[in-house]
């Protein structure tokens, strides 16, 4: 009788064994995504904004759920580096199709002296009239540019009026939630930006 029961406790343990192994494999982490951009999930820094746009309503990322987000910050008199950028994200919106309703590009003007909002409104509706550009005071710039660690500066010219900025040239991209997840360093190309919002498109929604 003993060595029958010994027998029952040995093949109830390896049913429980076996459930164990069956739940663990059930509980695998999901596989991470892989961005052809710089991974910053988690980040601490750019989390959200709080400023007006072209039309004078004040935007915020929670405006956006449900969207992937593309923010970049330039202005409109840049010669080579903010038009490019912009093209390369409307480039990017068409190559998603009937996806291209869920990215949003974010303009944020690092010059709010010469770009006001009727200069801002023409200079999106050369790329996207779904873009939207960002306008705050100078404090309000310096204050998010502080959150995003954005450089810029004013460089003069040869009158008060025809001076330039140097500005850090890159985009932030945030996922459906609402959560940075990329960095996209200017020169990367459409191609490497349209791979990673796709991809964030794909992943499962996950509680914020």
């Amino acid at each position: 009788m003993k060595k029958r029961n010994a027998l029952r406790l040995i093949a109830a343990g390896a049913l429980y064994m076996g459930a164990g192994g069956l739940l663990a494999a059930c509980s695998k982490p999901e596989p991470k995504t892989v961005f052809r951009g710089v991974d910053v999930t988690g980040a601490e820094y750019a989390r959200d904004f709080q400023l007006p746009d072209q039309n004078g309503q004040v935007r915020s990322l929670k405006d956006f759920a449900g969207k992937v987000v593309v923010v970049f910050f330039g202005y409109t008199q840049c010669p080579d580096v903010c038009p490019t950028s912009m093209v390369e994200l409307a480039e990017v919106k068409r190559s998603l199709g009937a996806q291209g309703e869920r990215l949003q590009g974010i303009f944020i003007t690092v010059d709010p002296e010469r770009d006001t909002p009727e200069v801002l409104r023409a200079y999106m509706a050369n790329f996207d009239p779904g873009f939207l550009a960002l306008r705050g005071s100078p404090e309000q710039l310096a204050a998010v540019a502080k959150d995003f660690k954005v450089y810029y500066k004013k460089v003069d010219g040869q009158t008060p009026t025809s001076y330039t900025l140097d500005h850090s040239a890159g985009s932030y991209v945030y996922d459906p939630q609402g959560r940075l997840r990329v960095y996209n360093r200017y020169g990367s190309g459409a191609q490497a930006l349209a791979a990673d919002v796709q991809a964030l498109l794909n992943e499962p929604a996950k509680p914020a």
